[in-house]
């Protein structure tokens, strides 16, 4: 074993909603620690975008692959797992990072086919994606790390976004039942819940002056998040250094949900 748990050179792992936002933060930091890096995205023009960004900056494009997936298809994801485990081999870790927002929505002005929207992503695109994953992990017998981007948004009450609410929350209880479930393959889930983090999905509220007026002085921090801020959690979830970590939930929000 490598003395240094942060080291993820023979690391294999794929994230979901690696194209862009905090996904992209999360593959950038995991490619820096040494390790091989499949990424997904559902636009195939931003993901190879992305894919040649990372292959720049790590300086090796052969540890950089990309996959145009939509996680809410579950013939999409079958095969993408499948094409992304037939190129790195064994798959170490997994992130579920993909996932959509709305633009705000009244419950009482809520169709179903919008809340059915949201969880199509949020929910069942992390169910097919884990169980793609730890089908694969129990397979090969030597564990792995399943890792679910959640939100702010599962602990707090989401005004207009219940159905984004409703959807991040069945992330973290989803992640807290595998990682019960799954570990007796040595199989370990948690999730991570970003507070406000300045993204495609996020610029709109972020750059509205009204709304950072209001939100900005509840985030002890003063500042919006940025994807970068995801990197140091990814890898330690991805390897060694959270070996003994399950079942947890990793609220990064600068202090936000505190305040």
């Amino acid at each position: 074993m490598n003395a240094n748990p942060f080291d993820l050179t023979g690391h294999n792992a794929i994230v979901t909603g690696g194209n862009g936002g905090i996904g992209l933060g999360m593959a950038r930091a995991l490619l820096a620690a040494g390790a091989r890096v499949a990424i997904w995205g559902s636009n195939a023009e931003k993901t190879e975008r992305a894919r040649a960004e990372l292959a720049t900056a790590c300086g090796d494009a052969k540890r950089v692959l990309s996959f145009v997936c939509d996680v809410g298809d579950e013939a999409q994801v079958e095969a993408a797992f499948a094409a992304s485990a037939a190129a790195l081999g064994r798959i170490d870790s997994c992130f579920a990072n993909a996932g959509v927002s709305s633009k705000g929505t009244l419950l009482t002005e809520m169709s179903l086919d919008e809340f059915r929207r949201i969880q199509r992503i949020n929910v069942e695109g992390v169910f097919l994606t884990f169980r793609a994953a730890a089908r694969h992990m129990a397979a090969h017998g030597q564990g792995g790390s399943l890792v679910a981007t959640a939100s702010t948004a599962a602990v707090e009450g989401a005004a207009r976004n219940s159905h984004y609410g409703a959807s991040k929350g069945a992330v973290t209880s989803f992640a807290r039942a595998l990682a019960v479930e799954l570990a007796r393959h040595h199989i370990r889930v948690n999730s991570i819940l970003p507070g406000w983090i300045v993204t495609e999905m996020t610029e709109r509220s972020v750059n509205n002056e009204k709304f950072a007026a209001a939100v900005l002085p509840r985030i002890p921090a003063r500042r919006w998040g940025t994807p970068g801020d995801f990197g140091a959690i990814a890898v330690y979830l991805a390897g060694a250094a959270s070996a003994y970590t399950t079942g947890e939930q990793f609220v990064i929000d600068g202090g936000y949900t505190k305040f």
